[in-house]
């Protein structure tokens, strides 16, 4: 894979940036958001990071279908589990989803640990392309692919997951299976070995504080098939 520096980087997201903002720019109706989740545990994709509760927080901007934003993650261990993502994605009629997110550890769990790094054999980030396909109120399934394109991840891991979505009582409820190859499913003897790593069931709902604040609670069964590994996870929104 061709090696790419730091200034051929920026000027990459420069010319996408630049290209968003142009449709940015026809409707004045973008909106900022932020906001933190507190969890549990933090479990993605079926793998416990940080083992221990984590704080989330999230900024956002959103106009015309895309949305520019970053995403954390620190562990209340003390173990020094750390994550900051940023992303930039597009939403086509709020059906199919494109996203590009920037992954990287500062606590350097990852191969790296400068952030200014992006060349290929020495980068800690990993670059990930996603598209997913969200479901509609008469087929309410949604399907999802991602795959990492660039950085730390050597094996370029895959990674797939089907969810079916419902609200039943004033509770949303999730089912998903998901499966990777790669740095997802850690058994597999070759790069492109397959396996489900993702396999469970979310609920959620809110309840309501104040007439004019109610507050966004979860819970999640998990499990990790090919790790044979369960967890239970609660978290709630602000």
């Amino acid at each position: 894979m061709r090696k790419i520096n730091f200034i051929q980087f920026i000027l990459l997201v420069l010319f996408l940036t630049q290209s968003g903002l142009l449709v940015l720019a026809q409707d004045e109706g973008g909106n900022f958001d932020l906001g933190a989740d507190v969890v549990s545990r933090y479990v993605w994709r079926g793998t416990d990071f940080g083992n221990s509760p984590a704080i989330q927080p999230w900024l956002s901007y959103s106009n015309s279908g895309f949305t520019v934003g970053a995403w954390g993650s620190y562990s209340t261990n003390g173990n020094s589990m750390q994550e900051a993502d940023l992303f930039i994605s597009y939403d086509l009629k709020e059906v199919i989803t494109l996203t590009v997110t920037d992954y990287f550890f500062p606590n350097g769990i990852s191969a790296g640990n400068n952030y200014f790094e992006y060349g290929d054999d020495s980068t800690g980030h990993v670059l990930e392309g996603m598209i997913a396909f969200n479901g509609v109120e008469a087929f309410p399934i949604s399907v999802m692919a991602a795959y990492n394109f660039y950085g730390a991840d050597k094996d370029n891991s895959l990674y797939f997951e089907l969810a079916y979505g419902n609200t039943f009582k004033e509770i949303d409820y999730n089912v998903f299976v998901g499966g990777g190859t790669g740095s997802y499913y850690l058994y597999g003897e070759k790069e492109d070995d397959f396996g489900i790593v993702n396999l469970g069931v979310k609920l959620s709902k809110e309840i309501q504080i104040t007439d004019k604040f109610s507050l966004p609670v979860s819970g999640s069964l998990i499990t990790n098939p090919t790790a044979e590994s369960i967890f239970i996870v609660f978290g709630f929104s602000l």
